[in-house]
């Protein structure tokens, strides 16, 4: 077994392709901006973060078409310097809602919020540097 991925349903596809294509620069697997479907991932490791159209998802299973209310999930990034990737992140039309700033003695951490209200955290870990 294997973790391919963790898959998010939106509902503005379109804006959460831009924020993680163009704000977070991950790479999209296809291209398909327009959705339903879509994978990201990091230059490095095999898994990744697909959206997933929150409508074509209710027509499959039923249950699934209402929005998302509150923080119902957490996409974490490692990255190798906090600070120098949000400087890139804010300059390409990212906000950050808390940090950078330390979370414990072994890692600092930053956040923000795709355009669905998904938090995604950034990571660096310090105990990597030595």
């Amino acid at each position: 077994m294997e973790l391919a991925q963790v898959r998010l349903l939106v509902s503005d596809f379109g804006a959460c392709y831009r924020f993680y294509a163009d704000v977070l620069g991950l790479k999209p697997q296809s291209g398909a901006e327009s959705g339903p479907y879509e994978k990201f991932s990091p230059p490095g490791g095999s898994a990744g973060i697909a959206l997933q159209d929150r409508a074509m998802m209710a027509q499959v299973l039923g249950e699934v078409g209402e929005l998302a209310t509150g923080h119902r999930s957490l996409v974490v990034l490692r990255v190798d310097d906090l600070d120098a990737y949000c400087a890139q992140v804010v300059e390409r039309g990212g906000v950050l809602v808390h940090g950078p700033a330390p979370f414990t003695e072994r890692m600092r951490v930053a956040h923000l919020k795709d355009p669905e209200g998904n938090l995604v955290e950034l990571q660096e870990w310090l105990l990597l540097r030595g």
